[in-house]
Formats: C-alpha cells, sequence, structure tokens
C-alpha cells in the first residue's frame, strides 16, 4: 500500500519542513509514502471563499483515481486516538488498498464535492492548527501509527 498526503497551498516553510520530512522517511520503512502539494488556483486572492473552495476541490478530485481511498480532514470529522489511526490504516492494508490518500484542504476548508467522495472524514483535532502544521502533526501520527502496528516503543518512548 502507498500512503499519499496531499496538501493545497505552497512548500513548507522551513521551521516545518524538516520535521515533515523526517517523519516521511520514517514512514517509508514501512509504506511507500510520498507528499504532493496541490497549487493554489491562479487568482486566488480575487476568489470568493466559496468560489476558491470550489477550484480547490475540482483540483483534488482531478488528481484522484476512482481505487483511491480518500481521508478527508475535516473539523467535523470523527476523531482518532493514535491506536484508533494505527487499526484505521491496518485495515485499509487489509482490504488491498493500493493508494490511501490523506488530503488537507486549503485555508478555509474542503469543498463538499471532496466531502462526498472522501471515503472516511477525520478530525486531527476541535482545534484550529496553522495549515502547515497540520501536515507536520498528520505526518508524526502516521509514523506513531506504524510504530504501534510493528509494537514499537516510539509511541509510549
Amino acid at each position: 500500500m502507498k500512503i499519499s498526503f496531499w496538501a493545497i497551498g505552497k512548500t513548507n516553510e522551513a521551521y516545518v519542513k524538516q520535521g515533515v520530512e523526517e517523519f516521511t522517511r520514517r514512514i517509508s520503512k514501512y509504506f511507500k509514502v510520498e507528499w504532493t502539494l496541490i497549487p493554489m488556483p491562479k487568482n486566488a486572492g480575487m476568489m470568493s471563499e466559496m468560489d476558491l473552495k470550489k477550484k480547490e476541490g475540482e483540483m483534488i478530485l482531478e488528481w484522484l483515481d476512482k481505487s483511491d481511498y480518500l481521508v478527508a480532514l475535516d473539523e467535523k470529522g470523527k476523531q482518532l486516538n493514535s491506536s484508533g489511526l494505527a487499526n484505521f490504516i491496518q485495515l485499509r492494508a487489509n482490504e488491498s488498498v493500493k493508494n490511501l490518500v490523506f488530503v488537507i484542504g486549503g485555508a478555509f476548508g474542503l469543498h463538499e464535492a471532496v466531502l462526498m467522495r472522501a471515503d472516511f472524514k477525520w478530525s486531527l483535532s476541535s482545534l484550529t492548527f496553522p495549515h502547515q502544521l497540520v501536515r507536520l502533526i498528520l505526518a508524526e501520527q502516521v509514523y506513531r501509527a506504524c510504530t504501534i502496528l510493528r509494537n514499537e516503543k516510539y509511541h509510549h518512548s
């Protein structure tokens, strides 16, 4: 199974980049993994919130394959603890999912069309995090889940 992380926006700030790269490298010991940064739509600053979300949603849906298992990060999604995330990932592997895609929307979240296409909606927290920190938290939590699946000490070290 491959794990794909997709995010709308710019490249990572230096303070985030190192951590994202480190956890991505660690995840690669368990699964194929890749990051895709989906560029902001042209003239994004001139668009209304609704139009921007719609355009971002269209871009995401265009990039998806029918067989991709889509996990939409959404504040209204289901919250999982670390063991629950590990179980979730293991179930997808057991189902022979080829590509598990975690998608982080833009500043205003994900368009309804993406949420409807999502196989699972996941909320990292009821707190609001800076967009780029979500990338780091996501990578760390997926790595933590991998170590839980292998019964390695990282989770409680």
